[in-house]
């Protein structure tokens, strides 16, 4: 376990700048974290955010105590934190309901609970399976005839289209990461943010396929065709969108994609003021579902998009 002294910058205290957190060996040299292969960039805050529950593990800390860390000096509220936390997450590949890494202790703050040590130490070993018993001959002539039958039930099935996957279904959406267009790309967090809150709304409706945030976000930043996208996940319809700024007002664009053609069949844009932004996510991703809804149901666009309810005197 790793311990730093009162006031020290966590990224210094890192030993030869790696970390072993969980699966994934964290380069603070580098901003980045790789796991099996695959690498995944660290924004700043990001990486300062994980160092700083990384630096107590299994211990509790404060929504106070990251926003200290993390936002020093900038004027931000606890839900800055929370779409922070979130967007690690996703990135860890951790579920927020049975977490792996990162678990929410209610009015408290957030807890480290994977294994952190020095990237030199080595990773926890798996106990090795015992070697296989010896087969009798009647037991290797019973796979063997087993493993006949089923490749002749494999080139049967192919022959008369068993084996072959199923179209995707009609009401099947997938919700791509949005992208922050907004200056300096401050608003990373919220387009993410507004990315799960839109999964989220649409697993709820019934009968709609949606697949979760680990496929969806595996295509940020991937530069992939449409058509291409939906095949892999196996859905008819893809959702994507950005997050824009001007002055107090955010922005958000979203438009709807027929996977098959191409076509934009629904497209909207929603601004609203920067005040609230767990507001702003949760009155347009309802504006955004029911425009959807009825457009996927109808096979077409609607005349006009719905606007999101004003709450709080918001425009």
């Amino acid at each position: 376990m790793l311990k730093i002294q009162e006031n020290q910058d966590p990224i210094e205290t890192v030993p030869g700048g790696k970390l072993r957190v969980g699966a994934w060996c964290v380069d603070t040299a580098l901003s980045e974290m790789t796991r099996e292969g695959a690498t995944v960039r660290l924004e700043p805050r990001t990486l300062r955010l994980l160092m700083c529950l990384t630096a107590r593990p299994g211990s509790t800390v404060s929504a106070d105590e990251l926003l200290a860390s993390v936002w020093p000096g900038v004027v931000v509220t606890p839900d800055s934190v929370y779409q922070a936390i979130a967007s690690l997450r996703r990135l860890l590949g951790d579920d927020p309901k049975q977490p792996c890494y990162i678990i929410t202790v209610p009015r408290q703050g957030y807890r480290m609970v994977a294994e952190v040590a020095p990237w030199s130490m080595p990773a926890p070993q798996a106990a090795l399976p015992s070697p296989p018993a010896k087969r009798s001959r009647r037991a290797w002539l019973l796979a063997g005839a087993g493993a006949l039958a089923g490749a002749a039930f494999w080139l049967t099935g192919t022959r008369t289209g068993v084996a072959l996957p199923a179209a995707p279904t009609l009401r099947s959406v997938a919700v791509l990461p949005f992208a922050d267009l907004t200056d300096g790309m401050g608003h990373e967090t919220f387009a993410d943010g507004m990315t799960e809150e839109l999964i989220d709304r649409f697993s709820r409706l019934p009968g709609l396929k949606v697949p979760g945030p680990t496929s969806s976000f595996y295509y940020k930043g991937k530069q992939k065709a449409p058509a291409e996208i939906a095949r892999e996940l196996g859905v008819s319809y893809i959702l994507d969108g950005s997050v824009r700024k001007s002055g107090g007002t955010l922005r958000v664009a979203a438009r709807l994609i027929k996977a098959d053609s191409g076509f934009i069949v629904w497209s909207g844009s929603y601004d609203k003021p920067v005040a609230d932004l767990l507001m702003v996510q949760d009155d347009i991703a309802d504006a955004v579902v029911k425009a959807l809804a009825a457009a996927m149901e109808k096979g077409a666009a609607p005349n006009r998009a719905p606007r999101p309810e004003n709450r709080a005197g918001q425009s």
